[in-house]
């Protein structure tokens, strides 16, 4: 390979050197940062000073320049950070952080609100980025600033500010959780006041966005909220099911403004500047227009001006006809961008945006040539390439963030490759036209809702392929591990022989692997009698009655997680909803289980409280004009070989420890031939009352998440074979209990938990009773 085929990598070390000791000094005292800094630059002096001998690396740079390149990144790095760490840790709003002190503020906010996921029984809140400007503390003076906070809001309001607005607040100021150049957390529970108006960039993009939504209302609920997602970020209207179907198959990029997605509209743009036969200066000036208008239909926010900077700068250079010049070029901005705000090092979207763009120059461009060179078309070799690179290069920051690795992601992304070109550019075209014709803005959303539709099945169908997510270590090791991993099959692929045992390899895999899937396929499992399904701290459980249709038990806290459980399942219709009673753990996801399934019939307790939860599943029901009913001890439903039985509460029962649990319905199910005991939340009140009733079974789904509220006589007269536990991680309430748990195993009972094992199921094997486990990621397993 001659010298000019080489990438021009004379700055890449400095890049590299520069992100790695900005992201470790990020998570050190200022002094950290500051020795790591002087560290290097001795070591870079002496480097230097001894003359080492140049031997050849990649590129034909000599080892002695990537090294020393490397530690003048790592000095840089280390001491811009080390004074931005100092600046946040020594000023007066560290003090009033330390001291939780109640202030009244002014902020400018400086990204688009985030609404954030609530914790069962509380209202979700909004993360907003800002910096304030003016805080007054009680009985202090005022004082002027300019720091870094994140606000923790619970109002509505919060969610329509745009980038560039000044608000007013009330609230109260704490310490940050560190790894970021954030100087306080400001938690504020009412609504904002106004202060000015936002920039007229901002409010030209706000109206675009709006009418692009408003245009986008009439189609169906899923394409209808991935169409403004893909097109400009706002995943407002997204539906929970397609988000997480995306982030299981890697189309997550999609959703994002990034420079992945920067680099896709410019190279439609060039390419249409292309075929119009334009020179590469005219096309560079045609795609910075287009870069411009682009910024400003997104939001021009600091994470798209990021995005375009980086996904700008590949195709602004090739198009001007100095390729090589990418390479330095994409260097120097990641440079000046960590130089200019360290807290970037940290900063997931920043990598992807990075890794992505890299892939585009480093990899894509062999792997194109390498298909053209097999007489594959150049159109399809480009459409291959691009997303297989930008894949590669992300997968150790997606497997450190998920612990996963997306076996489906490429496949996926090849098959969405298609659809988002036109669904992008119809979607822009339906935001310009929304302000000036409304009803032409429909008409093109409903064009662009076709591809869309085709996104949404390719993530469907992409997160249901059986392995397509294999578990990998989480965190800063699993992203290492997976990177030397790749790069180590990059280089091994250069040889013949290796690509050909690769592909021996993966060919014998997928051979051996049909028979196991048509013997055991993955989820749900042949034969399953029913499923607990991994909601976190809460209740799910499913009861199959036929093709797609499943009694539902519980709907947990979550309804994006009961959903998820559901969709697994392949579950379209519930004939009976039972909700065993009213706490959030059990009814909170209720709006999940309806999601965009048919209810027949909605089954309660009699005991009303909490009222929140009662009036929610109430609520749900009635917008879905499904019947709800109350559960009487002794009736029996049944359907295509289920009988479902309700066992209590026999009487309601009042001044218990507890009162909703104390009045759960509680449900024998039998099922081919197999008996189970749904026990909801009952507690040892309900539980002796139940001991009349023929209650011994083979599969017990325990009471209460395993807790210690339970009757010895009750558990031995169950004297199950299998008990299955819904708990969550962590939890604090010391759920399950160890001695329960100790109890059920000496009395022969095999002992299965949600948080340690995923969703689990009771299945007939032949006429007897076993159990599947879909398993849990650690890293997954972590985090919940």
């Amino acid at each position: 390979m001659s010298a000019a085929e080489y990438p021009d990598l004379r700055l890449a070390g400095v890049a590299g050197g520069t992100w790695v000791a900005a992201l470790v000094a990020l998570r050190l005292p200022w002094s950290g940062g500051a020795v790591i800094a002087a560290v290097a630059a001795v070591a870079a002096a002496l480097i230097a000073a001894a003359g080492l001998p140049a031997r050849t690396a990649v590129g034909r740079l000599p080892v002695r320049t990537v090294v020393i390149g490397v530690l003048i990144g790592v000095v840089a790095g280390g001491a811009a950070t080390a004074c931005r760490v100092a600046l946040r840790d020594s000023g007066p709003v560290a003090v009033l952080a330390h001291q939780r002190a109640g202030v009244h503020a002014e902020l400018t906010v400086t990204d688009d609100p985030r609404p954030t996921r609530g914790v069962a029984g509380r209202p979700a809140q909004y993360a907003v980025a800002a910096d304030l400007t003016r805080v007054r503390a009680t009985g202090r003076p005022a004082l002027r600033l300019s720091v870094r906070v994140l606000v923790l809001a619970q109002n509505p309001a919060w969610q329509g500010l745009l980038p560039g607005q000044r608000v007013v607040v009330d609230g109260r100021i704490g310490a940050p959780r560190g790894g970021d150049l954030r100087s306080a957390v400001l938690t504020v529970p009412g609504a904002p006041r106004l202060v000015g108006r936002a920039s007229w960039a901002q409010r030209a993009a706000g109206r675009l966005r709006a009418g692009l939504r408003q245009a986008c209302a009439p189609l169906p609920s899923e394409p209808g909220g991935l169409l403004p997602g893909l097109v400009v970020g706002d995943t407002t209207r997204l539906e929970p099911a397609v988000a997480d179907d995306f982030r299981t198959t890697g189309m997550t990029h999609l959703l994002a403004v990034s420079g992945s997605n920067v680099a896709i509209v410019l190279g439609l743009v060039l390419g249409l500047a292309r075929w119009c036969r334009a020179g590469p200066r005219l096309a560079a000036a045609v795609c910075a227009v287009a870069l411009v208008g682009f910024v400003i239909l997104v939001r021009p926010s600091p994470s798209v001006l990021r995005a375009a900077a980086l996904g700008g700068l590949a195709l602004v250079a090739l198009a001007s006809g100095r390729p090589r010049s990418a390479v330095p070029g994409l260097a120097a901005v990641v440079v000046v961008l960590v130089l200019a705000d360290p807290q970037l090092a940290g900063d997931p979207g920043f990598a992807l945006s990075v890794l992505a763009t890299a892939g585009l120059l480093l990899v894509a461009p062999g792997w194109r040539d390498a298909l053209r060179r097999r007489r594959v078309p150049a159109g399809l070799a480009e459409a291959v390439a691009v997303p297989a690179a930008a894949q590669l290069t992300c997968a150790p920051v997606i497997a450190a963030l998920s612990g996963t690795v997306g076996l489906a992601a490429v496949p996926a992304n090849l098959l969405a490759v298609p659809a988002v070109p036109p669904a992008t550019v119809l979607g822009v075209v339906a935001a310009l036209l929304s302000p000036v014709w409304p009803t032409g803005a429909e008409m093109v959303a409903w064009l662009a809702a076709w591809p869309a539709r085709w996104l949404v099945l390719v993530g469907h169908y992409g997160a249901q392929t059986p392995a397509g997510v294999a578990p990998w270590p989480a965190g800063a090791v699993g992203g290492v591990l997976l990177a030397a991993v790749l790069a180590a099959l990059l280089v091994a692929a250069r040889h013949r022989l290796v690509r050909r045992l690769a592909a021996v390899v993966t060919v014998a895999a997928v051979v051996g692997a049909l028979p196991v899937r048509m013997v055991a396929p993955g989820w749900p499992p042949r034969g399953w009698l029913m499923v607990v399904c991994d909601v976190g701290q809460g209740d799910a459980v499913v009861l199959p009655v036929g093709s797609g249709q499943a009694v539902v038990v519980d709907a947990g806290p979550d309804p994006t997680a009961v959903d998820g459980c559901l969709r697994r399942l392949g579950v379209r219709h519930v004939p009976l909803l039972v909700i065993t009673h009213f706490h959030a753990d059990h009814a909170g996801g209720v709006e999940g289980v309806f999601r965009g399934r048919s209810v027949g019939a909605v089954v309660t307790t009699a005991h009303p409280e909490p009222a929140l939860g009662h009036r929610q599943v109430l609520d749900v029901s009635a917008a879905c004009r499904t019947p709800v009913r109350v559960a009487v001890a002794g009736e029996v439903y049944a359907s295509a070989g289920l009988r479902l039985a309700v066992l209590g509460p026999s009487r309601p029962l009042v001044n218990t420890r507890s009162d909703p649990n104390n009045n759960s319905v509680v449900l024998r199910v039998t099922e081919r031939g197999h008996s189970i005991l749904l026990a909801g939340d009952a507690e040892e009140d309900e539980q002796q009352t139940l001991l009349a009733a023929p209650v011994a079974v083979e599969v017990l789904k325990v009471a209460h998440h395993g807790s210690a509220f339970q009757s010895p006589q009750f558990l031995d007269a169950v004297h199950p074979s299998v008990a299955l536990v819904s708990v969550g991680a962590g939890n604090v309430y010391g759920h399950p209990n160890m001695g329960v748990l100790g109890r059920l195993s000496r009395g022969g009972a095999r002992v299965l938990r949600t948080d340690l094992s995923g969703d689990l199921a009771a299945v007939d094997v032949g006429g007897r009773l076993g159990v599947a486990v879909r398993g849990v990621p650690t890293g997954d397993r972590r985090r919940r």
